[in-house]
């Protein structure tokens, strides 16, 4: 089965938090499932950078603004929201951790060693 980006999977959920969810979703005007993935890539923010969760929350604002944003006059802010995008998505993280990898397998063996 190939994997595409959007493929969905069905998934239990407690009743109480999907009614959470829904409750959170309404003045947000969000799907319950869009509430869901909102609260999980808060939660994956959080956690892979240390962010606060309130600095997670500018976080994505600032990545939900720049891509309704069509006409990208500074490249700045097209290379910022770029950055953005990969540091919510979790692509960065594992940038850095594959670079670093890749890196220490470039080191002398004497230099790996101290």
């Amino acid at each position: 089965m190939s994997s595409s980006s959007s493929a969905f999977s069905s998934v239990k959920l407690p009743a109480g938090l999907v009614r959470q969810a829904r409750e959170a979703a309404q003045p947000q005007r969000r799907s319950v499932a869009g509430q869901i993935e909102y609260w999980a890539t808060l939660g994956r923010i959080a956690e892979e950078t240390g962010l606060t969760v309130q600095e997670a929350r500018e976080a994505i604002a600032r990545y939900d603004a720049a891509a309704r944003h069509t006409v990208e006059a500074d490249p700045v802010d097209a290379i910022e929201a770029r950055f953005l995008a990969a540091e919510s998505s979790g692509r960065l993280a594992q940038a850095v951790r594959q670079t670093v990898l890749d890196n220490r397998g470039k080191a002398p063996a004497a230099r790996r060693a101290a």
